[in-house]
């Protein structure tokens, strides 16, 4: 009788994910939606989607390879096909340069290393016991890193006082998440979906919890000053300093905003879109 009851609740428990890790990988749609209206990506990059698109490949492997892990399968298949377009779309908007090296990225991490993987452990490692656990543990302790990227988004917090860069719905979305998947994982006894996702569950809290200490501060308001009065050499340190940090920003906003978090895998990401 237990044991019926856990087999239900982990069903619950990985639906629900499903539904949520599907509301996360939605999470770029206005990013892509300016892409396209302004036809020109702009100041956004693809390794984001790029590392999400792997993240998804890998831990639909992982589910390939494990027994009766239809919840896994079938978020991930969808979050491959969604990165997919993702990334197709980037590419028809991206200048030349971007364009190469997204195809280069492309080759790297979905090509190359993926088929690596799947290459290695089919040829090299026959015990099917063995297979699953050697890959795994490639999916947690990429999890772990895409876990880790909102540290850079957290420390951004407290260095400016201003929560522009750090929504609360993503982080609150991206809590329940990983709720979702450690208890889906606690339940069907799989430590490689479980224990990713209290990292995740934690760095969620922390978000929220910085959000709501510093969503009522005020940035700080330099003082005005006159272009004349400002000594040789001035106006070209500041535009240097304001271009740069302006970067900095965007990158860290695209890092949260497509990350995705997912049951192996993670986690965005535009930062590591986020695996179920």
């Amino acid at each position: 009788m237990a044991t019926i009851h856990a087999v239900h609740l982990a069903f619950v428990f990985g639906l629900l994910g499903n539904v949520v890790s599907f509301l996360v990988y939605l999470a770029p749609l206005p990013t892509f939606s300016r892409i396209c209206k302004k036809k020109s990506t702009e100041g956004f990059q693809s390794l984001p989607y790029s590392v999400a698109l792997f993240s998804a490949m890998l831990t639909l492997y992982y589910g390939y390879l494990k027994n009766r892990a239809i919840m896994l399968i079938t978020i991930n298949s969808i979050g491959c096909a969604i990165e997919s377009i993702y990334l197709i779309i980037f590419m028809i908007y991206a200048p030349g340069r971007v364009r190469i090296y997204t195809a280069k990225l492309l080759a790297f991490f979905n090509l190359g290393l993926f088929g690596m993987i799947v290459l290695c452990t089919s040829l090299l490692i026959k015990q099917s016991y063995m297979r699953l656990t050697v890959v795994g543990w490639m999916c947690a302790i990429f999890s772990v890193c895409v876990f880790a990227a909102p540290l850079s988004i957290m420390r951004l917090v407290i260095k400016t006082k201003s929560v522009e860069f750090m929504p609360f719905s993503l982080s609150f979305f991206l809590t329940i998440c990983a709720t979702m998947w450690f208890s889906y994982g606690l339940l069907i006894d799989d430590f490689f979906v479980a224990t990713p996702n209290i990292l995740g569950f934690t760095f969620g809290i922390a978000q929220m919890i910085l959000y709501i200490i510093y969503k009522d501060k005020k940035n700080v308001v330099l003082p005005e000053f006159k272009v004349e009065d400002a000594p040789n050499g001035t106006i070209t340190s500041i535009q240097l300093s304001t271009t740069e940090t302006a970067g900095k920003l965007n990158a860290m906003n695209q890092t949260q905003e497509s990350k995705i978090v997912k049951g192996i895998g993670d986690a965005p990401t535009e930062a590591i879109e986020l695996n179920v």
